[in-house]
């Protein structure tokens, strides 16, 4: 399901992107995934904005009152694991020889997502259907942060943006059955 957000947010985004060139030599993509063997160094394609998802963590605020149980439509209550909703960090780098096209390229993908902060399956068929809706935020770093995730990257800065993708839904796929209670009879003793 990771994948289906990024592919999703890599295809929404060079549909995007194309639609404002003129010229018929333009390519296609704009953004991309990095390039290399995931043992290698990360390499960002010259001429591209790559993105890479740089971490994942797990939203507790929204949690269902009874983390063990689902209703179904039918009314029928199924005993489930709770489901898990997590938010990734997606880092947008613009890896071009002019800066200005950096800028540029950055500066769209920003238009964009101020322009589209919720996707959902009514505005954006191409959503996968294991996926209810997501929300983008950006995330505004301080420069040690910046310095931190770079470091870690090891790799030099580039011009880049970060974004909060928010809530990539795993819920259990195989419910087992609450049994009926048939006896209504309580036994106290006194």
């Amino acid at each position: 399901m990771l994948n289906d957000v990024l592919v999703f947010l890599k295809n929404s985004l060079n549909a995007y992107l194309s639609m404002g060139e003129t010229h018929t030599d333009a390519q296609e993509e704009h953004v991309t995934f990095l390039s290399g063997q995931a043992t290698d160094s990360l390499s960002f394609k010259l001429g591209f904005t790559s993105l890479i998802m740089i971490n994942l963590e797990q939203e507790n605020v929204l949690r269902s009152p009874d983390l063990y149980s689902r209703s179904l439509s039918n009314g029928t209550v199924q005993k489930v694991q709770p489901e898990i909703r997590l938010n990734l960090y997606v880092l947008f780098v613009a890896n071009y020889q002019q800066y200005e096209d950096a800028m540029r390229n950055l500066s769209a993908i920003i238009q964009y997502f101020q322009g589209h902060r919720v996707f959902g399956h009514q505005d954006s068929p191409e959503l996968s259907e294991n996926i209810q809706q997501l929300v983008v935020e950006l995330v505004t770093l301080s420069f040690s942060e910046q310095n931190e995730i770079w470091g870690s990257l090891r790799q030099h800065y580039q011009p880049s943006v970060l974004y909060k993708v928010k809530m990539v839904v795993f819920q259990d796929e195989t419910p087992k059955a609450v049994p009926e209670i048939t006896d209504k009879t309580i036994g106290l003793s006194l």
